[in-house]
């Protein structure tokens, strides 16, 4: 062997044992990310929160993309030397217990340069209060975990200039905002982990509903989303919860004075990126009028598998139906929708846009018809029909998805997301526009795949109930 072969072979054992030193004592290699927790890591979003069950994986989540950022190279883009990156707690206490916690636990301690603490020994961080973690970057330089607690109050958080910033649970508001503003000048990202056990607060309003802000992603995680967690113990704990804890602490719903009429929506199911869709697949639009309140109207394709695709939307208040009328013509030749063989596009309709007032003397469906709208107003309008209808569509018998809605149809989102149960037996009348004509849409579908599946007990449940409504209306 000559020399310079040796020293290729020193320099290929030198690299071999950094390699495997590395891998050795770098904590994330036992970071395994489960499907949701792979997809929070992978949004490109710059606003991102998990809304998540205890247990379900969030907090992790939420720590191992803190250390991808300190360290320099993340695996999946996010790349920052030197980043600046606050993690917020609710306490001082939480802090330690839980987000600092799982920092260290994921952070080598090779690659921390040094630990400044605001309580106890920098030689136990894990046991004191840390005020920030000096972290040595991947690309030769110092990044920095810095530690906040909303005790402190808003004005602890003023004046820095940030690349990120981690809220483990949910932040109030003006500490929200004032951290906003920290990562403006860097293009920094948020992050939020938590569980909505404060009901509908403001994240609920601006965050959860949001249809305003493109940069903002969630993420739902539940029980059965960690694969750690023994579905045995699952099952054990969901028999001894009341509904509305199991809502929150399981699912990460957001609670409801009477319950969320569809607790089987999920964002990171139901809602896909949109898509060619092939022409075969196209089959009805459908509308809820409205004029001064939003006219809402959805186009909806069906594969050959039976699966439902809301993939346009049109929502739209104070205006008349000439307006929505020509907005619904150039969605649909935009998609090159089906028309017949003048132009006209199908459509169906809630069926009081059949009636005539005294202050009009057409009503609204001959109003659509006149602008080439063919709106069809034999529909299917029970309530609660309807709603099983969609249920089933959400989450069929098999527990498997039959309804996936395009990100672009954001007022359809955000009205299945806050559909609550009223005081009585129905839902209240707020915000469902959208959620009416998809009703309408759903209950015009074939039942066979629905009624094959189910059993006779089911069915006989079914001719019972229908019993009992029909004595009441008779009564």
């Amino acid at each position: 062997m000559n020399k310079k072969t040796e020293k290729l072979m020193d320099r290929l054992i030198k690299v071999e044992r950094e390699r495997k030193m590395r891998s050795a004592d770098d904590r994330l290699t036992g970071y395994t990310p489960s499907k949701k927790q792979e997809s929070f890591h992978k949004c490109p979003k710059r606003n991102r929160w998990i809304f998540g069950g205890n247990r379900s994986g969030k907090s992790e989540c939420g720590a191992a993309e803190a250390v991808y950022w300190a360290r320099g190279r993340h695996p999946y883009g996010r790349e920052r030397r030197d980043a600046q990156i606050w993690v917020v707690s609710p306490s001082a206490q939480v802090q330690r217990d839980v987000a600092q916690s799982k920092i260290l636990k994921y952070l080598s301690p090779r690659r921390i340069a040094d630990v400044v603490m605001i309580a106890g020994s920098k030689n136990r961080p894990d046991s004191g209060v840390i005020d920030f973690i000096a972290v040595k970057n991947d690309f030769g330089g110092i990044s920095r975990i810095g530690f906040r607690n909303c005790e402190q109050g808003r004005e602890k958080f003023q004046g820095a200039s940030l690349d990120a910033v981690w809220f483990d649970e949910e932040p109030p508001r003006d500490i929200y905002e004032e951290c906003r503003m920290r990562v403006l000048d860097r293009k920094g990202e948020i992050w939020c982990t938590m569980t909505p056990l404060k009901g509908r607060t403001w994240v609920y309003d601006e965050i959860y509903l949001n249809a305003d802000d493109p940069e903002i992603a969630v993420t739902e995680m539940e029980w059965a989303d960690n694969p750690h967690l023994d579905p045995t113990e699952i099952e054990l704990l969901s028999r001894i919860m009341d509904a509305e804890e199991l809502q929150s602490r399981r699912y990460g719903k957001f609670g409801a004075a009477g319950g969320l009429v569809y607790p089987e929506f999920d964002s990171g199911v139901h809602v896909i990126e949109p898509f060619r869709v092939p022409a075969e697949w196209y089959d009805n639009i459908s509308i809820d009028p409205g004029l001064t309140n939003p006219l809402s109207a959805h186009w909806y394709a069906v594969d050959f598998d039976g699966n439902v695709y809301v993939v346009a939307e049109h929502y739209e208040a104070d205006r008349d139906v000439a307006y929505h009328s020509e907005r619904i013509k150039a969605i649909s030749r935009a998609l090159n929708w089906h028309a017949d063989s003048r132009g006209r596009f199908a459509a169906l309709i809630d069926s009081a846009a059949g009636s005539r007032t005294l202050a009009a003397s057409k009503s609204v469906c001959e109003l659509f018809i006149e602008r080439d709208i063919l709106v069809n107003p034999r529909v299917d309008k029970d309530l609660f029909s309807g709603v099983q209808r969609v249920k089933n569509y959400l989450r069929d018998l098999n527990g498997k998805p039959r309804l996936f809605i395009f990100s672009s149809c954001v007022n359809l989102i955000r009205e299945i997301k806050g559909y609550a149960w009223g005081n009585g037996e129905a839902p209240k009348k707020k915000d469902d526009h959208a959620l009416d004509e998809l009703r309408y849409y759903l209950a015009s579908r074939p039942r066979a795949h629905e009624e094959k599946n189910k059993s006779e007990i089911a069915l006989d449940k079914e001719r019972l109930y229908r019993e009992l409504r029909r004595e009441r209306k008779v009564n």
